[in-house]
């Protein structure tokens, strides 16, 4: 009985939940796996986060560390697309074609 109450009284103390920060607003400098690096942003709070690029396209990590572009699916959902990211100025036009049609760009 001792514990339960114990317990509830952990629930109570943490209701509001984690305190609220927001993501570091600066630069953060990203290392590929292949040695190339990607400025990027993080942006958001505990509830909603995202990554972007230097220029506002927002990119997310894969299960082999790739910073990859996001793209929407036919469903609506943001999900990682194939595409590698780069910085602004190491894109070719082909992957800025790309993400003018494909990506997902956020407001910086």
């Amino acid at each position: 009985m001792i514990a339960v109450m114990a317990m509830m009284g952990v629930g109570v103390c943490y209701a509001d939940g984690p305190a609220k920060v927001p993501a570091y607003r600066g630069i953060i400098e990203r290392v590929q796996p292949n040695g190339d690096t990607l400025r990027t942003y993080l942006r958001g709070d505990e509830h909603m986060h995202w990554m972007m690029t230097e220029d506002g396209w927002q990119i997310k990590e894969n299960n082999k560390g790739w910073l990859k572009y996001v793209k929407t699916n036919r469903k609506g959902k943001v999900v990682i697309s194939c595409r590698k990211a780069h910085n602004a100025d190491k894109r070719c036009k082909c992957e800025q074609r790309w993400l003018e049609k494909h990506g997902v760009k956020k407001a910086l």
